[in-house]
């Protein structure tokens, strides 16, 4: 299987799944479900089963990611309760991924639910943080990548992070 279809490790919590298994979307128009059918390429970093994180076309920073719900739920309130925890686990993959190929000091988690959520399907940002990186407030400046090849290097580098950690069991990481 190719890494375009799955990023982990099989005997981790995160199974790859195959193309033709994958939840099909259930809002036509929604850009993160056309993601999710490979309608529309996003530079993904990760998918399985539960999950695909790629990367935000305009973000706060090169590494900036998205992990969407593999399933269309506009928010968080309708997530189902049995989906939130695995959903979170998946974010403290990429989470530590990006801290790890991006040398950032941390990272900033982040869902806007109704009010500010640009796609009515359930997403959370990922944002490699340094310190005193100029972020204030909720106000912040974002920019698309300085060049298609500038994104998927860092794609790449996110990538090779999620191989590594998801082959180690949790406690080793």
């Amino acid at each position: 299987m190719s890494l375009d279809n799955y990023i982990g490790s099989d005997s981790s919590l995160f199974k790859p799944v195959e193309k033709s298994k994958r939840d099909k979307p259930d809002k036509s128009k929604c850009p993160f479900c056309r993601i999710v059918a490979d309608e529309t390429k996003g530079l993904v970093v990760f998918r399985d089963s539960i999950s695909i994180a790629f990367l935000d076309e305009k973000p706060l920073f090169p590494g900036h990611t998205l992990l969407v719900p593999m399933t269309h739920f506009p928010t968080l309130e309708s997530l189902p309760n049995e989906l939130v925890g695995n959903l979170f686990q998946r974010v403290q993959l990429v989470a530590q991924a990006i801290e790890l190929a991006m040398s950032a000091d941390g990272t900033f988690v982040a869902l806007n639910d109704k009010v500010s959520q640009s796609v009515p399907h359930t997403h959370i940002h990922i944002v490699p943080r340094r310190r005193k990186d100029g972020l204030r407030g909720f106000f912040w400046p974002r920019q698309a990548y300085s060049s298609v090849e500038a994104a998927k290097e860092i794609r790449e580098k996110i990538r090779s992070q999620i191989e590594i950690l998801g082959s180690k069991p949790r406690a080793q990481r």
